[in-house]
């Protein structure tokens, strides 16, 4: 199996199936550092293998991506040979719309597609990003291009604590601020790159909301429904946007089962469109 800076761990040569995790704007492959264990204690066979994007963790000191098509190229050019073997995938927030970009464009070739795709915590792309309200738990992972430099740092690090992806304490140092920041506002440019939506996937979606999610509402995750060639059901849990860290475990409750679902399923092959 080929190696790529991509992958946080090496894929094991005989899964019976993959599990390709995309994190959120700002994140990195070590949101998914427990989900190998996790999964494994509750009896689902799988290969997780969190993505790592460039500019962020391990990989600090790379370019990050702002343009939607280009990473989804690179993407699926590095990816190609472990996306040929049985796989799921999740994206949390702005990792769903970077999965559901890769699939878009690997069905458009006739590449081998996911047997489904988790989509968690991210509007369906027809719809316009919610508005960034100075004092709301907005914008900080919408994709709404609210990262922008009229946005003071302050505006942004205080949205992003509301929404619970940044523990308050780190208002009080300015030094890691100054390092996180401008990955989650290049993400955002990232996700505002996107143009306008593509059509309905050849895979059965999985769509998770929080039900405290001040800033996805979950009649905007369940819009995605219209994505949906293959079937599609929608989850609601406990906790805000950042549900997969508040409440990891009931996430993995569902995802679990899932994974023994498709696990047992033929590789989907899509004719080109």
């Amino acid at each position: 199996m080929t190696t790529t800076e991509y992958l946080a761990r090496t894929p094991q040569p005989h899964a019976p199936v993959r599990l390709l995790c995309f994190p959120f704007a700002g994140g990195g492959a070590s949101t998914y550092a427990h989900w190998q264990r996790e999964l494994d204690a509750r009896g689902a066979s799988v290969d997780v293998l969190p993505v790592r994007l460039p500019g962020r963790e391990g990989r600090s000191g790379e370019p990050r991506f702002t343009e939607l098509a280009s990473l989804v190229e690179e993407l699926d050019e590095e990816l190609d040979e472990v996306l040929a073997s049985p796989h799921l995938v999740y994206g949390h927030s702005m990792g769903a719309l970077i999965a559901y970009a890769l699939i878009r464009r690997r069905q458009e070739r006739g590449a081998p597609l996911p047997r489904a795709a988790l989509l968690a915590a991210y509007r369906a792309p027809h719809l316009p990003p919610p508005r960034m309200d100075s004092d709301a738990s907005s914008g900080a992972d919408s994709g709404s291009g609210s990262g922008s430099d009229s946005d003071s740092d302050s505006e942004l690090a205080r949205a992003l604590v509301a929404l619970g992806g940044l523990p308050e304490a780190l208002l009080g140092h300015p030094e890691w601020l100054r390092a996180l920041l401008p990955v989650v506002r290049d993400d955002l440019t990232l996700c505002a790159s996107a143009g306008p939506a593509g059509g309905p996937v050849r895979v059965p979606l999985h769509l998770y909301a929080g039900a405290d999610d001040s800033l996805v509402r979950v009649p905007e995750v369940a819009a995605w429904r219209r994505y949906a060639a293959r079937g599609c059901e929608v989850r609601v849990l406990p906790g805000g946007h950042f549900f997969l860290r508040t409440h990891e475990g009931r996430l993995l409750d569902e995802v679990a089962p899932l994974v023994r679902l498709y696990g047992g399923r033929r590789t989907v092959h899509a004719a080109a469109s």
